[in-house]
């Protein structure tokens, strides 16, 4: 009984030290609460984005799974690259790059579809890598999304309207 015990108090010290020792190399964010079920389905799609994004060349197939995230779980734990990815396949359509054409993005207005020109392509991209820079500094697409910005005239100031 000694011995189970020993080895019992031993394996829960090293356990409460494995894990205090982990615990203390962990920055803490702010806390926010997420609904589970949104994060696993923003996973899926932002993993559908990526597909679309280095694989397929497929941009406006990319920002539209960004942007369906954007709209249904702004908290989303990995917003930081959905932006990224929105505004690089902004950014990639507004130079007429990839396998689908800038036209096949359309916007809804009611009856009357709406689509892009390339300056509005350009202007949604800084509007993502802005946001991105202002509020995830922290972010590993920090350094793609300001080399992206040199091409659009640099960050958005954080005060002005996206």
């Amino acid at each position: 009984m000694k011995k189970y015990f020993s080895v019992a108090a031993l394996l829960t010290l090293l356990l409460v030290l494995a894990t205090g020792a982990h615990a203390q190399g962990v920055k803490q964010g702010p806390d926010v609460t997420r609904d589970p079920d949104l994060e696993i389905e923003a996973r899926h799609n932002l993993e559908v984005a990526r597909q679309y994004f280095k694989l397929r060349k497929a941009y406006v197939a990319s920002l539209q799974r960004c942007e369906e995230v954007l709209a249904a779980n702004p908290t989303f734990s990995k917003i930081d690259e959905i932006l990224y990815l929105a505004g690089a396949s902004s950014l990639n359509l507004a130079d007429g790059k990839g396998k689908q054409k800038p036209d096949q993005y359309v916007i809804h207005e009611g009856d009357k579809k709406v689509t892009l020109s390339q300056q509005e392509f350009r202007d949604k991209a800084r509007d993502y890598l802005s946001q991105l820079v202002n509020d995830y500094p922290q972010s590993s697409f920090l350094s793609l999304a300001t080399e992206d910005l040199k091409t659009l005239g640099g960050a958005k100031p954080k005060d002005s309207k996206q």
